[in-house]
């Protein structure tokens, strides 16, 4: 009964303020693990877009033309999806958004080997394939978006789901609707690796795809 009510007052509240002019903002973090060796050359173009958000100064159209790059190999890697899970809620003010955003990067930020190496001797590739490669790659993908986004407000732990998802934040960029991304991996250095122990330990959101 008092969750049916407090469904109820919610459902009141957003018509109130979509009626009132109030823009809506979706704040939605979503966990995506591969499985396999063959994952590992996500790492560099990971690292790559990590290294190009940095020197841009995180400047929102570069950090998203490296979001579209890692979704486009995302949706090319989905057969080593393994698991994947989701989280956000709906701000009706860009205060409390940026918050619960910066709350999610924090905790991303912390988790197990989630920390990358953004030295320049990491930048070839093929120098770093030749390090053991991770069979398992978490990505945590952190975004605001401005305005309703109902293909990303919903469970992703649904391999349809999710490929609708990431080509979804695809077009969230080009319709210049991102206020702020974040993306952290783990393992997010060559030659760390992520067992199956620890994905478990570490990623207790995670359901199987």
């Amino acid at each position: 009964m008092e969750l049916t009510l407090l469904l109820t007052l919610m459902s009141l509240r957003d018509q109130f303020n979509k009626l009132t002019g109030k823009t809506q903002f979706v704040v939605a973090r979503i966990f995506l693990h591969l499985g396999g060796e063959e994952v590992s050359p996500l790492l560099g173009i990971l690292n790559q877009a990590a290294r190009q958000a940095i020197e841009a100064d995180g400047d929102l159209t570069i950090v998203g033309e490296g979001l579209v790059e890692i979704c486009q190999n995302l949706l090319q890697y989905d057969t080593y999806w393994r698991s994947a899970a989701n989280e956000g809620d709906v701000f009706w003010d860009e205060g409390g958004a940026g918050d619960y955003a910066n709350e999610l990067f924090t905790d991303s930020a912390g988790r197990y080997l989630s920390e990358p190496d953004l030295s320049e001797t990491s930048s070839n590739p093929n120098q770093n394939l030749t390090l053991t490669p991770t069979r398992n790659l978490i990505l945590m993908l952190t975004v605001a978006i401005e305005g309703e986004e109902p293909n990303i407000e919903t469970d992703l732990a649904d391999m349809t789901a999710m490929k609708t998802a990431l080509k979804s934040l695809i077009n969230l960029h080009y319709q210049e609707r991102l206020r702020a991304i974040y993306v952290h991996f783990s393992p997010a250095r060559f030659g760390d690796e992520l067992t199956d122990d620890q994905v478990l330990q570490n990623f207790p959101e995670l359901i199987p795809l």
